[in-house]
């Protein structure tokens, strides 16, 4: 099996899948594209949807391009047992109360940064805007960045240099990532941790899917709430 798998976990992978992470998808879609989307619909959030779904196409394509090469096509797809729902509702708890925990003390030491598609949805709340951005947050992204971050880099960082590595590794991915959101970058990380620890227990992208969206889209309904 690991001779099958060998040609997708190459250095030249994992640079290629960096270099789509933090020049390609910034440069031309976070940024030539999303501004001209923006001059387009004059709305943040609408604009930073429509990128979110150019971002996951471009991920997953450059991501099945690499699969294809290497003659392998499967990725944590597997289904998992049903013994595994406990812990998933506890990670997503222990998540939300280290969340909570995090954002407190950050605002305590006054460390807030705006979230441009936050403060466009609370300016702008309709029911439109409401679904468009659950679906955002709690289904398209969940979708595309557990494979790619858990899928992916997790398991490229494991194979080559143990699960501390894998977890720390992909947690710091997917934190810088989500710059310039500084105020969300602990969160980030901590989310990196627990997604990436049940895929590694239950061995499924699926219950780090479950709980990543139960999470957006929690984060959703306070946003719009507030």
């Amino acid at each position: 099996m690991k001779q099958k798998n060998q040609g997708l976990w190459t250095i030249k992978s994992f640079v290629i899948m960096l270099v789509v992470t933090f020049v390609g998808v910034p440069i031309l879609i976070e940024g030539i594209l999303q501004d001209a989307l923006h001059s387009l619909f004059k709305n943040e959030l609408y604009a930073g949807t429509a990128t979110g779904f150019v971002m996951a196409a471009v991920f997953l394509s450059a991501l099945y391009g690499l699969m294809v090469q290497a003659g392998d096509r499967k990725i944590g797809f597997q289904s998992f047992s049903k013994r595994h729902w406990p812990r998933i509702l506890f990670w997503l708890f222990v998540l939300i109360l280290g969340s909570v925990a995090i954002v407190v003390l950050m605002e305590w030491f006054g460390m807030t940064y705006e979230n441009k598609k936050t403060a466009s949805l609370q300016q702008d709340l309709s029911l439109f805007s409401f679904i468009l951005a659950f679906v955002s947050a709690a289904v398209i992204s969940p979708f595309y960045e557990e494979i790619i971050y858990r899928g992916f880099f997790y398991t490229w960082l494991k194979r080559k240099g143990g699960i501390v590595v894998g977890l720390v590794g992909s947690s710091f991915i997917f934190m810088l990532v989500h710059i310039p959101t500084y105020n969300t970058l602990p969160v980030n990380f901590l989310s990196g941790l627990v997604f990436a620890w049940v895929y590694e227990q239950t061995k499924s992208l699926l219950p780090s899917m479950i709980i990543h969206a139960c999470f957006n889209g929690i984060a959703v309904i306070l946003t719009a709430a507030a």
